[in-house]
């Protein structure tokens, strides 16, 4: 029976990274298509506004033209997020945190894609109110992802819900 928990529970992960890595890819080709080489497309004048840029660096366009360190980057925060993800108890409540793995680890693919593919990644949503650095749909998996796991470490899971990372395999069934 805990096979098949693990095996649903990764299969179910894999259909939600897809799902998001396919939205993250098709939100960049439209920008692609339909922002590049023009003028931003303004969805609330002097607020929020589809601009395309190619960024070749980390958030906020630093280490430019590292695309080597980023693809590793991105491996190893999948294979760790991958490791945790495992680690996770098969109950009810640990699902929130499984949907933040899922993020985080759909942000990374989507952006290490297109390093791969392009050489850099496609940002085109800009909040110019703030004059925030544009970014894109990945990206926004991982800040969402974050929140989330702060909300819910700080006021949802009690220490003791998280045991599971300190202890073995064995304290996951505990209770069943």
């Amino acid at each position: 029976m805990e096979i098949s928990r693990n095996i649903k529970s990764y299969l179910y992960a894999l259909i939600g990274l897809a799902a998001a890595v396919a939205a993250d890819q098709a939100a960049k080709l439209l920008a692609a298509e339909h922002l590049k080489d023009k003028e931003p497309f303004v969805i609330i004048d002097g607020v929020f506004q589809l601009r395309y840029l190619e960024n070749r660096g980390a958030a906020f366009g630093m280490l430019q033209n590292r695309q080597y360190l980023f693809v590793a980057g991105a491996v190893v925060i999948f294979l760790v997020v991958a490791f945790l993800y495992g680690r996770l108890p098969h109950e009810r409540k640990y699902i929130p945190l499984r949907i933040c793995a899922v993020l985080v680890c759909a942000g990374a693919v989507g952006n290490m894609i297109d390093r791969v593919r392009l050489n850099y990644v496609i940002d085109f949503l800009y909040f110019n109110l703030i004059d925030f650095p544009i970014f894109n749909v990945a990206d926004c998996y991982v800040v969402i992802a974050c929140i989330l796991f702060i909300i819910l470490i700080f006021f949802y899971y009690k220490d003791s819900d998280l045991n599971f990372f300190r202890s073995g395999r064995d304290s996951r069934n505990k209770g069943k």
